[in-house]
């Protein structure tokens, strides 16, 4: 399990080597909501790809170890207790935005509002992907039942209307 002080380690380990990261999944909404709502397995991040040497470093200096690598589109580190950080990668542009390869070849944009997201884990303040991108992503895919009701606490506590396939 990812705990919140697990996550606000890493966070604030990847702050003091220079790294800016966004908590995106389930941690991101807990984020947004200001309190947590179930028990994560892992911690997702969205950083800069140009930044991923560093996270990489950094993730190793906590014990983790790499479970997946494909450099321009994603990585999982996963330590001897199970822990998995899921690391997004985004080229940002200079408008703020950012493309982030998905599996298939194509890009997906992050407009730059996304990256404006504040949040409370564990009582701190975190950055955050905003609530607004947090939808757009879980658009990306079929949801699952804990997908669905993170959307819907995500949209009652920031009064936003989901689109399908998330509306009752």
């Amino acid at each position: 399990m990812m705990r919140a002080r697990d996550a606000l380690e890493i966070v604030d380990r990847l702050s003091a080597a220079g790294v800016q990261a966004w908590l995106d999944g389930g941690w991101g909404v807990d984020a947004l909501i200001g309190r947590q709502t179930r028990d994560h397995d892992d911690l997702d991040v969205v950083i800069p790809l140009d930044e991923s040497d560093g996270v990489r470093r950094t993730l190793t200096s906590l014990g983790f170890e790499l479970a997946e690598d494909d450099p321009t589109l994603c990585f999982v580190a996963r330590d001897a207790g199970d822990r998995r950080v899921d690391v997004h990668t985004a080229a940002f542009d200079d408008g703020g935005g950012a493309l982030q390869r998905q599996e298939d070849g194509t890009f997906w944009r992050y407009p730059a509002e996304s990256f404006s997201g504040i949040g409370r884990v564990g009582g701190r303040e975190v950055a955050c992907l905003s609530a607004e991108a947090q939808v757009l992503c879980h658009c990306n895919y079929e949801p699952d039942e804990t997908d669905r009701r993170d959307m819907k606490l995500l949209a009652q506590g920031r009064g936003l209307v989901l689109p399908q396939p998330y509306r009752p």
